[in-house]
C-alpha cells in the first residue's frame, strides 16, 4: 500500500509548522504616549486613561506596579519586545517608570525615570 500526501495536506502541514515558530505574549499599548508620564504628577487614573488596563499588576519594594508589555518571538525572524513598568507612591501618583523597546522609534531613546 503506497501512501501519498495531497498538495493541500502538504500546504496545511507547512502552515502549521511555520505558525508554531511564532509566539506573542501580552498586549499592545500606545507606547507613543510614554512621554506624557510625569513623575510626581501623573496619577493611576491618568495612566489607565493613557494606556488602558495594565497587563500585570504587582508590588515592588512596597510600591504598586503596573506593567504594560507586548512580546513577539519568532524562530524565523527577529522578534520585538516593548514594555512599560510604572511604580506608584502611596497616593497613587507615578513615583518612577521604565520603558524599554526593541522597536525602532525615531528620536525615542529607552527611558528610565
Amino acid at each position: 500500500m503506497k501512501f501519498t500526501l495531497s498538495p493541500l495536506a502538504i500546504a496545511l502541514s507547512l502552515s502549521l509548522m511555520l505558525s508554531a515558530g511564532c509566539a506573542s505574549i501580552g498586549r499592545e499599548f500606545p507606547s507613543a504616549q510614554v512621554p506624557l508620564i510625569h513623575i510626581g504628577q501623573t496619577t493611576q487614573q491618568q495612566i489607565r486613561s493613557l494606556f488602558g488596563a495594565p497587563w500585570r499588576v504587582g508590588i515592588e519594594n512596597g510600591q504598586r506596579t503596573w506593567t504594560y508589555g507586548h512580546y513577539q518571538y519568532s524562530l524565523f525572524s527577529q522578534g520585538s519586545t516593548e514594555d512599560l513598568v510604572v511604580r506608584f507612591d502611596n497616593n497613587g501618583v507615578v513615583a518612577s517608570y521604565v520603558f524599554n523597546t526593541t522597536k525602532h522609534q525615531e528620536g525615542a531613546p529607552v527611558v528610565e525615570k
